[in-house]
């Protein structure tokens, strides 16, 4: 398993908070920070492998409540997903894959017992009826090669001294959100909190990441809410358990495996 070594992050760290003390940035300074904070935070956020189980709560706009409990497995960095939920009995068994950082999506539910490819722009769909999109799910490099980032400073985000990066979505690159605002903290380069803008500049969703643990070398946020401002819903995601030392069988990602 890769992850950034321990001296070199430290180093990082100090090269970077000096920088952000220098008295004024250039704009080629604050590009520098800006991209590799991001490759710091791609790096904790797409690990090898992991495996977990996690309940997942959805409150409505109307105070309703609805929770879930799932298994969720990741390889290639991300690039792969398989979630299957485990409860409530009324929908036990039912399966997404997705591949190729959620561009292609299947679906099962054990009920018709069938296989479904979704269509491409379904991707940006709400997951069970969740805050998170299919999208928001995957993983891989996206903020690296969707994005153009720039540092904005530092400020403090929840109780943590955080390196603030805008994220501005590359049209060409079809990036989820045309505008990502991120606060990693300063210490280990963990987010703590994520905005995310429409084309009209409108903050749609926020991301809370917190509970932050030390699990097997990486800062793993145990608990995620996302926060709809639109729809004045809530979705929180709750780690009960996790590794990254889980290694894939053969062809686990596969339509075939959603059937189990």
């Amino acid at each position: 398993m890769k992850h950034l070594p321990l001296m070199l992050t430290l180093g990082l760290a100090i090269t970077l908070q000096a920088s952000a003390f220098a008295n004024p940035l250039r704009p080629d300074k604050q590009d520098k920070i800006a991209v590799e904070v991001v490759k710091a935070v791609t790096e904790i956020m797409t690990p090898d492998n992991m495996k977990s189980t996690g309940t997942q709560t959805i409150t409505t706009s109307s105070g309703r409540k609805r929770t879930f409990e799932f298994d969720s497995y990741s390889g290639n960095k991300g690039e792969r997903t398989l979630t299957r939920y485990t409860k409530p009995a009324a929908i036990r068994g039912q399966a997404f894959l997705t591949l190729n950082n959620a561009d292609d999506i299947w679906t099962y539910f054990p009920r018709t017992k069938r296989v479904r490819k979704l269509a491409s722009h379904a991707k940006k769909q709400k997951v069970q009826g969740s805050d998170f999109t299919y999208e928001d799910m995957g993983g891989g490099d996206v903020f690296m090669t969707k994005f153009t980032p720039k540092y904005l400073g530092d400020q403090e985000k929840n109780g943590e001294l955080c390196w603030t990066i805008e994220l501005i979505g590359i049209e060409a690159e079809d990036p989820p959100y045309p505008k990502i605002v991120m606060w990693a903290r300063k210490s280990d380069y963990a987010p703590v909190h994520v905005d995310y803008y429409d084309e009209n500049n409108f903050n749609t969703k926020s991301l809370s990441l917190t509970d932050i643990q030390n699990i097997e070398g990486i800062p793993t946020a145990m608990k995620m809410e996302m926060v709809d401002h639109q729809e004045r819903s809530r979705t929180i995601m709750e780690t009960l358990d996790v590794t990254y030392e889980w290694e894939p069988p053969d062809n686990f990602f596969s339509e075939r495996s959603l059937k189990k």
